[in-house]
C-alpha cells in the first residue's frame, strides 16, 4: 500500500493496515468475512451492523472482530 494513503489500525490485537477512508464493510469484505456471523467492537465500543457502512475507521482505532460459531 502507498503510505500516504495509509492507516494502521490494531485489528484483534495485532498491528493491521487499510486505506484511509475504509469503513467496517469494506474491512470485512477484505478479511473475507460475513457481517452476520460477527460482532464487532471499535475502541471499546459494540458497533450496531446497520452502521458498519458509515463508521470510517481512522488512525490507530483498536477494532475486535468476534465470530459467532454454532454448535450445540
Amino acid at each position: 500500500m502507498n503510505n500516504l494513503n495509509v492507516a494502521k489500525i490494531q485489528l484483534n490485537g495485532n498491528p493491521y493496515e487499510i486505506h484511509d477512508g475504509t469503513n467496517l464493510i469494506q474491512l470485512l469484505n477484505k478479511l473475507k468475512i460475513h457481517k452476520n456471523k460477527v460482532a464487532i467492537e471499535v475502541n471499546g465500543e459494540i458497533i450496531e451492523k446497520n452502521k458498519y457502512t458509515n463508521l470510517i475507521l481512522n488512525k490507530d482505532d483498536k477494532v475486535e472482530i468476534v465470530h459467532f460459531i454454532g454448535g450445540g
